[in-house]
């Protein structure tokens, strides 16, 4: 009968198991040491030996020549426990033997000695599966099991072990196999088999593994049964549903050349050869991916799984783009791959996507976007006067900055035109610019920002008009009094600067001292009365404060 080359290859003693160099010292060391725990955790991805090394645990501890790192493999201990029909070696399942009835079982099978080796060894396969209630009930068991017993728990997802479990236990983490060594280990396997194949090709079958040995070599055993004895790399990727550089260089020649119709064509063929938008945009965001890592690390790098001329064609493609724009363009692959999991209509969102990674491809940084606009105006406008600087307690409030002038518009022929509102001419520093400030605010109805704006002062200084009022009047000289202020004056477009603290008037070059200060509350007959009243002088006593004027309404 016909034996899979995952399992006819399968290792057989520390010396074959690829990678896992810090787990394979470490447990030689302990069957050396007579080190022995009573129970592991071996944990990683699929495919890395998990199991395997399991069994060859197993061998070492019950080899007739043992415990050695180095089995016989030819004792009858040896021979039972490669084929799977130890009695004392007991394989569990516990995808299907997860409830707490089958741990109990297991645990009355620890309490008898092995039946002819020198361990009773339980290998529990997807551990992970098992119930917290039967985890619960093997709880005391791992913790002090008989001394022939060992516990070895193989899981993919050891998060899931509750650790209860795992401190009672030494835990194992495997890792992914090396891309290089993977490739060598199958062309061992094709040179025993007889099988003709070049780097190309072992490199496909590599990737379709992604780390995991016995993926790789199933698709191996499947591209044989395919092509015979002799392997071709396009025909193992049609095999395989991958896609190679020259498939994907399209893409990125639509992106460097922003060509809507090409990358609209490449979905369009897709779909008629009836390939998968979803396994397409997984091949495109890792496609992608190895382009940003060799921009970013070089030709060179380990950390991009392929052939040395395909790590040289990326690295060629690789310098058509920028970094931001790989960075740009990976992260609309992953969202892309994410929403066609779960999308009604793939080819829509597959279009949509590839659409949006061109429209990426426009975008201009704002450094430079800014320095197009705005360089020959910062160049030809005059640098501003620095500002006498205020106290640490004085805060700028805001900078409005200068809208741009608008071209007059000329009405429509069956629409009259409006008037066309004349401004006043250019600002002079010579003018009284707190009194204009407050005639602008009474005409727009802002009586309260009026009555604050004569214990402020303003100046204009290099063509901004500066402001300087106390802390307690920031509600009443807000923005938008300031701008409705200066439309009634004439200067809508004048730039301005508001200052709350205790802060002295502008000086200096460019700017005028304001012609009169606030004046002191006048103690005529209404003021005195005012001040005399029985509910404003209560509100003073129980808030404090200072009357800065007061006015008649009835005037």
């Amino acid at each position: 009968m016909y034996q899979v080359i995952a399992r006819k290859y399968r290792p057989q003693s520390f010396d074959d198991v690829l990678n896992q160099d810090h787990i394979k010292t470490t447990l030689r060391n302990a069957i050396e040491q007579n080190r022995i725990a009573h129970g592991y955790i071996f944990s990683g991805q699929r495919g890395t030996g998990k199991t395997t090394t399991a069994r060859i645990v197993a061998l070492c501890l019950n080899c007739e020549k043992g415990p050695t790192d180095k089995p016989c493999g030819v004792c009858p201990s040896c021979v039972e426990i490669a084929a799977g029909g130890a009695v004392d070696v007991i394989e569990i399942d516990a995808a299907s033997n997860r409830g707490i009835n089958e741990m109990r079982e297991l645990r009355e099978n620890v309490r008898y000695q092995p039946a002819r080796d020198r361990y009773k060894i339980f290998i529990v396969d997807e551990a992970h599966q098992i119930t917290n209630e039967a985890f619960n009930a093997l709880l005391k068991t791992i913790e002090e099991p008989p001394e022939w017993a060992v516990f070895i728990l193989c899981t993919t997802e050891s998060h899931k072990i509750p650790a209860t479990i795992a401190s009672r236990c030494q835990h194992f983490s495997f890792r992914s196999v090396d891309f290089n060594d993977l490739i060598d280990r199958m062309r061992e396997i094709c040179t025993s088999e007889g099988v003709e194949t070049d780097d190309e090709t072992l490199a496909v079958l590599a990737q379709a593994g992604e780390g995991s040995v016995r993926d790789s070599l199933s698709a191996l055993d499947q591209a044989i049964a395919c092509c015979g004895n002799k392997l071709n790399a396009d025909q193992v990727r049609g095999l395989l549903g991958a896609f190679g550089l020259d498939a994907m260089a399209q893409v990125t020649a639509a992106l460097s050349a922003n060509d809507g119709a090409a990358m609209l064509g490449l979905v369009d063929e897709l779909e008629r050869n009836g390939g998968s938008p979803q396994h397409f945009s997984r091949e495109l965001s890792r496609y992608i991916r190895n382009l940003l890592v060799t921009k970013i690390a070089g030709e060179d790098s380990r950390l991009v799984t392929a052939s040395p001329a395909e790590k040289k064609e990326l690295a060629r493609i690789a310098g058509m783009f920028a970094e931001e724009d790989l960075t740009r363009y990976l992260q609309f692959s992953l969202e892309l791959f994410r929403d066609l999991q779960f999308s009604m209509q793939p080819r829509f969102h597959l279009e949509i996507g590839l659409l949006k990674m061109i429209q990426a491809g426009k975008l201009v940084g704002i450094e430079e976007a800014l320095a197009s606009v705005g360089g020959e105006t910062r160049q030809a406008a005059a640098p501003p006067a620095r500002v006498a600087a205020a106290p640490a307690q004085a805060t700028p409030a805001y900078s409005a900055p200068s809208p741009a002038p608008r071209a007059p518009v000329s009405p429509g022929p069956n629409k009259p035109a409006a008037p066309q509102q004349i401004f006043a001419g250019p600002p002079s520093p010579d003018d009284d610019w707190r009194e204009k400030l407050q005639s602008g605010m009474i005409k727009a109805g802002l009586q309260f920002s009026a009555d604050a704006m004569g214990h402020a002062e303003a100046a204009l200084v290099n063509n901004e008009l500066i402001i300087r009022a106390p802390k307690q009047f920031q509600l009443d000289l807000g923005r938008e009094e300031i701008v409705a202020a200066l439309k009634q004056m004439g200067h809508p477009t004048l730039r301005f600067k508001v200052v709350f603290g205790d802060v002295k008037p502008p000086g200096g070059e460019g700017g005028q001292t304001p012609k009169s200060a606030p004046k002191p509350v006048a103690q005529d007959e209404v003021t005195e009365r005012a001040l005399n009243h029985p509910e404003v002088q209560k509100f003073r006593d129980l808030f404090g404060g200072e009357v800065r004027n007061v006015r008649n309404l009835k005037e």
